[in-house]
């Protein structure tokens, strides 16, 4: 199997485990070539990388079975280990289901992925998609998830407790944040018909993901328009608590057109971010950022060779 470079992969919403038994980084994400528009859904495939530049790849992850509740938008999974097994979070949907996210098994992170829980874990009324694990400080976890803009107009992210075992929720959802709390987010210029038309603005709220700066405060990464296009910013909650308040960065560190990002941990010692860019047009590639923290602040280096 030839080796192959970021460039020659297309793929949205990546998402990176390092997993140090085997020494390789497994890439996962949006990987149908047409994931809109109710195209029938095929998959996630994955990827793996001893150096987060040569891939091998794809490698089938998930086939949805025959009797799969959603036939199509198959997007953003993550995989989380989780007591010795792989969980993946991903999101389908259905024309009977609302859109949600729904966690599968494996017992490794190459797959198969099989459903684990029935069907999405995340509010049956609402239209939801983009769920990441968050374990809390008690070591409950959580995910945290986006409310789809169609339903309720301003995207909006909030969270779910999960049973220990991740096979549904165990609570009610609450509210974390709406999207354009944050000063640079803008209505996407494909917004413009709604406004000729006298409807209410719409914000997309994309892609959380919860992390700690180094002195322990609760951190979100997360993804929308600004002036420039598609972007990700960060916000705070000094409490530390999932509903806040959080504060926002006045601008987004990454502001060209990429987006729905992650960090995680390399076997090299450093820091790292992934995201998926461009956004729009396709193809759409991942993107391997070195990652320091100064001040309470991200900053980006230049990416890893593609």
């Amino acid at each position: 199997m030839p080796l192959l470079r970021a460039n020659d992969i297309q793929i949205r919403d990546p998402f990176v485990l390092p997993h140090a038994a085997d020494g390789f980084y497994y890439l996962y994400g949006t990987t149908d070539t047409n994931p809109w528009n109710s195209h029938p859904g095929v998959g996630f495939d994955t990827y793996r990388s001893h150096d987060l530049i040569h891939w091998e790849g794809p490698f089938p992850a998930f086939r949805p079975p025959a009797d799969f509740w959603a036939p199509y938008e198959f997007w953003a999974p993550e995989v989380h280990a989780w007591r010795g097994r792989f969980y993946m979070f991903a999101t389908f949907a259905s024309p009977t289901v609302h859109r949600g996210t729904q966690i599968l098994v494996a017992d490794h992170p190459l797959g198969p992925f099989r459903p684990h829980s029935a069907g999405p874990v995340t509010p049956a009324d609402c239209e939801c998609l983009d769920g990441t694990l968050h374990v809390a400080p008690d070591g409950r976890p959580w995910m945290i998830f986006s409310r789809d803009w169609p339903q309720v107009t301003v995207g909006r992210y909030s969270a779910v407790p999960l049973r220990e075992d991740f096979s549904a929720a165990a609570g009610e959802a609450i509210e974390v944040f709406p999207v354009n709390a944050a000063p640079w987010v803008k209505t996407p210029p494909w917004q413009a018909e709604r406004v000729k038309e006298n409807l209410p603005p719409c914000y997309v709220a994309d892609g959380a993901w919860p992390f700690r700066l180094r002195d322990g405060t609760l951190a979100l990464l997360f993804s929308s328009w600004t002036a420039t296009g598609y972007a990700t910013g960060l916000a705070r909650s000094p409490s530390g608590a999932l509903h806040g308040p959080w504060v926002f960065d006045e601008k987004p560190f990454f502001d060209t057109d990429g987006g729905h990002a992650m960090i995680f941990n390399g076997f090299d010692g450093v820091q790292y971010l992934t995201l998926h860019q461009p956004n729009s047009p396709a193809p759409e590639h991942p993107r391997f950022f070195p990652l320091e923290e100064a001040g309470g602040t991200l900053r980006l280096h230049p990416p890893l060779p593609s």
